[in-house]
């Protein structure tokens, strides 16, 4: 039994607020246990310069509060560049949804995910995606509305999970105090045809083997399917 009583193949509770910040074309609060990520879609009528004429673009943000954990960490302003693993995760949230939509039906528009952890204990990068998701989701729908596009660009939805080997066991979506102390941590992002679109897999106090990967991407496919489950209500 896990400290929070949830077996080895359970999601923490899931919490999805839509609408949570008054002036993003699109925005969600989500709660994966004590994790909390506020998620903003901003939408501008422009591309960058590497873009193609008559596509799209979409890309992500991420950054923690400096009291987002439990000690106070500065912001990555005051040091003048973006941390390493700041920014390592907002280029697999910007990958994993840029997968979700068809850039030539979002026509000559840039769409930006802010990220930004209030709280975190565990499972963020995965919670951006997911978050992430609906946020932009919910940008596509408003072009639509407003007859900015003729279609909604999304395509397919996306959501990402946790799982790793804690005391040799198994495990889906890691907490804090599961995941400092994981042998083998891996993060999975997939849409909802359960195909992968990033895999993550470290081994932090151990190699694992392809059999123990396999096993870590099979609990994560279980959580992927509960999150669309969870994205779809959201976004009804």
């Amino acid at each position: 039994m896990r400290q929070d009583g949830r077996a080895f193949d359970e999601l923490r509770p899931i919490k999805i607020t839509t609408d949570f910040v008054k002036f993003a074309e699109g925005s969600c609060l989500i709660q994966c246990g004590d994790t909390m990520v506020l998620c903003c879609a901003s939408v501008e009528e422009r591309t960058p310069p590497h873009v193609a004429e008559g596509t799209g673009w979409v890309t992500a943000e991420y950054s923690m509060l400096p009291r987002a954990n439990r000690e106070r960490s500065k912001r990555d302003i005051s040091k003048l560049k973006l941390s390493p693993r700041s920014a390592e995760i907002q280029r697999l949230v910007g990958r994993s949804l840029r997968a979700a939509v068809d850039l030539t039906k979002l026509g000559e528009h840039t769409i930006t995910v802010d990220c930004d952890v209030l709280q975190g204990d565990g499972g963020t990068r995965t919670a951006s995606v997911t978050g992430g998701f609906i946020a932009l989701s919910l940008a596509c729908r408003k072009l639509v509305e407003e007859g900015a596009v003729a279609s909604n660009p999304i395509r397919h939805f996306v959501t990402g999970v946790s799982a790793g080997i804690v005391d040799d066991t198994a495990l889906l979506d890691l907490r804090y105090s599961e995941d400092s102390r994981a042998q083998v941590d891996l993060n999975c992002v997939m849409n909802e045809l359960g195909e992968i679109i990033e895999l993550q897999g470290t081994g932090e106090g151990r190699s694992f083997t392809l059999e123990e990967q396999q096993e870590l991407v099979r609990l994560c496919a279980k959580g992927n399917r509960e999150l669309l489950r969870l994205q779809r209500a959201a976004l009804k």
